[in-house]
């Protein structure tokens, strides 16, 4: 093998393991098994087995005894470097607590990473039926939810489709809900009414609004979004959630303004 058949060899290599260690965050610290990740990577059983062996040697993952995979403690220390120089979630907080404390339901904030949203913190409410459908660290292509769709829906029209150009294949294999038809017709709908809405199309029964939140040079970083159960939804309430989330919204670019646009972002 060559110097550039090595180099290649060795990006690929960097490339798989970044895919699993990104792949087994997104679950929000639940034990991640060796099928779903056979099936969400289309990579052999050796092959990652192989590269689990170098993270979990690292500390970026562990094994539990059941045989499944969980972040290790290295994601803690590189995740608590990184939130220094990332204020979105610091800045949200407050908004979160109240989205929460006065709707009674959860609310989120997500930031944008390329064409995906990565959810970066969930704060219960008080109503005691809960949907879980988003947890801290998962990663969705942007349109595949409240808050990716809010997020999209505040791109310009040639970035948007760009993203859903670059999506497709992810959202075909994971996500065959949301092709291309339908995301460019909630889309439409989010842009017409600036906050996008979830009808349960990525779990039954859960519901959720989102609206996007931009940094201080005006691009769409992140999003806040609310989420339900279906029953809790209806109409006149959709209304009063919006306006609840662009409020909060609001005040969170507010927040964002005094800092540099490196440090929002």
């Amino acid at each position: 093998m060559d110097t550039k058949e090595k180099s290649a060899a060795g990006s690929q290599s960097i490339d798989r393991a970044l895919m699993l260690l990104s792949l087994i965050s997104s679950h929000g610290g639940e034990e991640v098994p060796m099928p779903v990740l056979t099936r969400e990577t289309g990579l052999s059983r050796p092959t990652i087995r192989r590269i689990l062996l170098a993270l979990i040697r690292s500390g970026y993952v562990e094994q539990s005894p059941e045989g499944g995979y969980f972040p290790g403690p290295e994601c803690l220390i590189a995740g608590a470097s990184a939130a220094r120089r990332n204020t979105l979630l610091d800045v949200s907080m407050e908004s979160l607590l109240h989205l929460a404390d006065a709707s009674g339901d959860s609310s989120f904030v997500s930031i944008r990473r390329g064409a995906h949203a990565v959810c970066l913190h969930r704060e219960e409410g008080s109503f005691p039926i809960r949907t879980h459908v988003l947890q801290p660290g998962a990663r969705h292509p942007l349109g595949v939810g409240a808050g990716a769709m809010a997020i999209l829906s505040a791109l310009p029209a040639a970035e948007a489709e760009a993203v859903i150009e670059t999506t497709r294949a992810e959202r075909t294999a994971q996500f065959p809900g949301f092709d291309d038809a339908f995301l460019r017709e909630e889309l439409a709908r989010a842009r017409a009414r600036g906050w996008s809405l979830n009808p349960g199309m990525y779990v039954a029964n859960s519901w959720a609004i989102g609206v996007p939140v931009r940094g201080p040079s005006g691009a769409a970083i992140g999003a806040l979004s609310i989420a339900a159960i279906d029953s809790r939804m209806a109409g006149n309430r959709q209304d009063s959630l919006a306006t609840m989330l662009k409020s909060e919204a609001a005040k969170v670019e507010a927040r964002l303004r005094p800092l540099s646009p490196k440090r929002a972002t």
